[in-house]
């Protein structure tokens, strides 16, 4: 066989492949991906994320954790820090963007050639060690001729994946900042229960002695204890409140052991003085809401897939064969050998699968994407105005319990003091003022966690991440009981 033979040989399936392109960096990189998903995040929230890919970046961000969070009292904002940085899912989603760089890159680079040999005749007396020798290189003419649209494929999907980062992050933000919002409130709510339980026991203690003295009956009497009793399982509820609460915000910053060793404030910041316009919220949520961003790329990505599978639609495995047949023939007693190319097609004959069906669910999954994008542009468009609904609406009501009940309440308390002290109202009714001012307070708390709830919504609505929260916690109704006989 001569030298130019086997170079034409080589040649013919190699230069297929020969045109394909370097792979961008940004496909091979370690840390493929995960730039863009920090800064779009940084700009949606002003928070740092990391993407720790060794046990020592691990350690190093542990090791900040720990100085941000441990034995301190910790914002909401140190709390959504400390989650974005230490969260394991978020490192989890992370990754997956490197997979789906991967996947580009695996899609940009041509398939391997597949190299043949083989010996027939082999042992043959009279030829030596074999008779012929038969050797060929097959590349896959599909892969080179669909490689673009799988490249595109794999451009969209990876570009969703980075979209879905984004997304998970941003859930994760707020997700940590409605728990802080509702551990901080849980344990407000205790200490006002507390305060009520203190009024309640010395109610009880108060007709306990006058009980004795035979000034008051039985039935008095035990309209005190049962309300007492009704405030300590009331307060044993709030403290098992507050502390899942706590729990929970403590495993989205993906705390445990001693790390976990951090406080939280006993009361939520007093209401700001006047609200922030939200200026033309359903044209901000449309313009960067992540999650509408990744149906529009989830129905591109169908349109390719759609390209893809009609283009393969007939011929699903096309191969080009090139090689080279060596045999080798004895006559007269001299050995002659007789060098031969070969070159063969191989393809599927679409006799029973004519891809009928193939087209049939690539044009049903097109159609669900539409469809879900469609869906996905109406709820967020809701979402939006739903949240600036509970914005100002929840500013209303908590500033209303601010500025008008509990004042109310406060003047009641100070004036039955006063007449208390002028020995014109009973101890009881003294009791049942304080209780009603607690419970106006309370009322007034759990007003103000709903501010906040609301406005952590505001900033999901247009980015992302997040969902309307329902209020939580307990009711705020503490029941007046003693003498008024409520």
């Amino acid at each position: 066989m001569t030298a130019k033979t086997w170079r034409v040989l080589l040649a013919s399936p190699l230069v297929l492949a020969a045109c394909s392109a370097a792979v961008p960096e940004k496909y091979t990189s370690p840390q493929a991906g995960f730039q863009e998903v920090a800064s779009q995040t940084a700009a949606a929230i002003g928070k740092r994320t990391a993407f720790a890919r060794t046990q020592a970046q691990n350690e190093a961000l542990a090791k900040e954790v720990r100085q941000l969070v441990q034995g301190k009292t910790i914002s909401a904002d140190t709390a959504v820090q400390a989650a974005l940085l230490n969260n394991k899912g978020l490192q989890a989603s992370y990754a997956a963007v490197g997979l789906s760089a991967a996947e580009a890159w695996q899609q940009m680079t041509p398939e391997n050639p597949v190299v043949a040999i083989g010996l027939m005749g082999i042992g043959a007396p009279e030829l030596g060690l074999y008779r012929a020798l038969e050797s060929t290189i097959a590349v896959n003419l599909l892969d080179v001729k669909t490689r673009k649209q799988r490249i595109a494929v794999a451009e969209t999907q990876f570009q969703q994946a980075q979209l879905n980062a984004v997304n998970d992050t941003l859930a994760l933000a707020g997700q940590t900042r409605l728990a802080w919002i509702n551990a901080v409130a849980a344990f407000e709510r205790l200490s006002y229960l507390r305060q009520a339980g203190e009024t309640a026991a010395a109610g009880a203690e108060l007709a306990s002695q006058l009980g004795k003295t035979g000034a008051l009956n039985k039935a008095g009497q035990a309209r005190e204890f049962a309300f007492n009793a009704e405030l300590a399982g009331q307060v044993a509820r709030a403290r098992l409140e507050a502390k899942l609460a706590k729990e929970e915000l403590t495993r989205l910053m993906g705390l445990w052991g001693s790390d976990a060793n951090f406080y939280v404030p006993d009361a939520l910041p007093p209401l700001p003085k006047s609200l922030s316009k939200v200026p033309a919220i359903e044209k901000a949520a449309l313009q960067n809401r992540v999650d509408l961003q990744v149906a529009k790329l989830g129905l591109e990505a169908q349109a390719r897939a759609f390209g893809l599978t009609d283009r393969t639609r007939l011929v699903t495995d096309l191969e080009l064969i090139a090689g080279v047949e060596s045999e080798r023939e004895r006559e007269d007693g001299e050995t002659e050998t007789e060098t031969l190319p070969q070159l063969e097609l191989e393809f599927a004959i679409p006799v029973f699968d004519t891809g009928k069906a193939r087209m049939r669910k690539a044009e049903l999954s097109y159609m669900q994407a539409a469809n879900a994008l469609a869906e996905r542009a109406v709820n967020v468009r809701s979402e939006a105005r739903s949240a600036e609904l509970a914005y100002y609406s929840s500013y209303e009501i908590a500033r209303h319990y601010r500025d008008v009940l509990v004042p109310l309440r406060k003047t009641i308390e100070e004036e039955g003091l006063l007449s208390y002290n002028g020995m014109i109202t009973s101890a009881f009714e003294l009791l049942t003022d304080v209780r009603e001012k607690l419970a106006g307070s309370l009322e007034a708390a759990n007003a103000k966690r709903d501010f906040w709830l609301a406005q952590a919504n505001v900033s999901a609505a247009i980015y992302g991440g997040g969902a309307g929260s329902a209020p939580q916690g307990g009711s705020a109704e503490i029941a007046a009981g003693g003498g008024a006989g409520h």
